[in-house]
């Protein structure tokens, strides 16, 4: 594959493709977005303040861009650069983990808290408590309504449904610590930091773990593919690892030593999108 960087400045995190073709990344340290146009054109748009500490992006059900601030609120960000924000229920909470879900609504995560919460687009909030130390950190809306969550440090992938019930299922591999998690057609892709293993579970609960060939290289953030397999940035590795339908190891690229891959997102043409937080937005084609 080509690999093409954009530089957007260092600390670039999360990631996510607009409606309109354009790539947004978090600065998570500056306080500040990033955007890659369809043309290839960069810009930058300041949050106001550093402490804003944007991370988790993702596309929202009315077309902006929405993200995760470790201030205590979830912004959002149209396609003319408008910004706005709302804070989540819990005092002092720093959301993480952010996606869209049935209803027009955005679930999110508050991991210090252990609590999952939703906010509507007319900004209704409200937060369901998980078993404390939980450690709640990405999450993904699955087909059937409901939504995914992995739970870090009960080492398990909790499911809730829209009415708020939670169901937890354990990892077969102890201290496994699943950070990402990504939702196809038929199952749930989530990452093993600790284990150095992609898993998936389906709506059963069954769970399936393939470890990587290096143990060691703490597996981040994942995405679905198109083929039901999957792609996951290798922290420690410097890389971005490819699995198909059946979990088979197909190929990883690799970037400069050091990189720090972090967020991922396929845009609609089927390349893939990979923040690097030494500063750059890996673009990979065929």
């Amino acid at each position: 594959m080509v690999v093409t960087e954009h530089q957007v400045g260092s600390g670039a995190y999360g990631v996510a493709v607009s409606a309109d073709g354009a790539v947004w990344t978090s600065l998570a340290e500056s306080g500040e977005l990033a955007c890659v146009s369809p043309a290839g054109q960069v810009s930058r748009v300041s949050l106001g303040s550093a402490r804003s500490r944007p991370m988790v992006l993702a596309p929202g059900p009315d077309a902006a861009v929405w993200f995760s601030r470790g201030d205590g609120r979830i912004g959002r960000i149209e396609a003319s650069g408008a910004l706005s924000s709302v804070p989540v229920l819990t005092p002092d909470g720093s959301p993480y983990g952010l996606c869209a879900g049935p209803g027009q609504t955005l679930w999110y995560t508050v991991p210090a808290a252990d609590r999952i919460g939703r906010i509507t687009l007319g900004d209704h909030a409200e937060e369901f408590p998980l078993p404390a130390g939980s450690m709640p950190s990405l999450i993904t809306a699955g087909a059937d309504g409901t939504v995914w969550v992995t739970l870090n440090q009960a080492n398990a992938i909790g499911k809730i449904t829209p009415a708020g019930e939670v169901t937890s299922y354990p990892l077969p591999t102890a201290d496994a610590a699943p950070v990402g998690i990504h939702a196809g057609r038929e199952a749930v892709w989530f990452t093993e930091i600790g284990a150095g293993q992609i898993g998936r579970v389906f709506p059963d609960g069954r769970i399936e773990e393939f470890p990587l060939p290096d143990p060691s290289s703490r597996p981040h953030a994942i995405v679905t593919a198109d083929d039901d397999g999957c792609w996951a940035t290798l922290w420690a590795a410097s890389s971005v690892a490819r699995l198909d339908a059946d979990g088979n190891f197909t190929g990883e690229i690799r970037f400069q030593p050091g990189a720090e891959p972090h967020g991922l997102a396929l845009a609609d043409d089927g390349t893939l999108w990979v923040a690097l937080e030494t500063g750059s937005l890996a673009h990979l084609t065929s």
